[in-house]
């Protein structure tokens, strides 16, 4: 564990590193390439952090370790893959890869939940690829799967 690992609220001047984290969100199946960077700038993956703060719902925390950030978990309500109503905040989270594992993850998440309830918000929901290991990190934080497709799994979690 981390013994100077440090949750806040993401602040806007936290909003730029959106792009590293949103990149590093990208699931790469075992084996696969990485996708080319660029690939954050496609508006299904790009609509996660354009103009990041300036919606309602637009709620983060940050993990930093030494003054550095390492993990972000934050909140839009869009029309992306997770889309459930325009009430639903719809969940994105990162941690960079060497501080994966260490439980980092789920401190990010119970702040944000802390967080988005303070604030009103009943729910957040995600999609994740069915092949994603993260889908059982998904459900110990209490999100279920109310929808699938071919590829992905819509789940949900009720925050009240």
């Amino acid at each position: 564990m981390l013994m100077d690992l440090k949750i806040r609220e993401m602040l806007p001047c936290d909003y730029p590193m959106l792009e590293d984290f949103i990149y590093n969100a990208i699931f790469i199946p075992s084996g696969a390439e990485a996708p080319n960077r660029n690939i954050i700038y496609n508006p299904d993956v790009f609509i996660y952090i354009d103009g990041f703060g300036c919606r309602p719902g637009d709620i983060g925390v940050v993990a930093e370790v030494d003054g550095k950030i390492i993990g972000a978990a934050w909140t839009r309500i869009i029309s992306a893959y997770g889309h459930i109503d325009d009430e639903t905040l719809e969940l994105a989270t990162s941690v960079l890869p060497r501080y994966r594992g260490l439980g980092i993850g789920t401190q990010l998440m119970e702040q944000l939940f802390v967080l988005l309830s303070k604030q009103g918000y009943k729910r957040t929901s995600l999609a994740v690829q069915q092949k994603n290991a993260a889908i059982r990190f998904y459900e110990r934080l209490g999100y279920e799967v109310i929808d699938r497709n071919d590829e992905e799994f819509i789940m949900i979690k009720n925050l009240q």
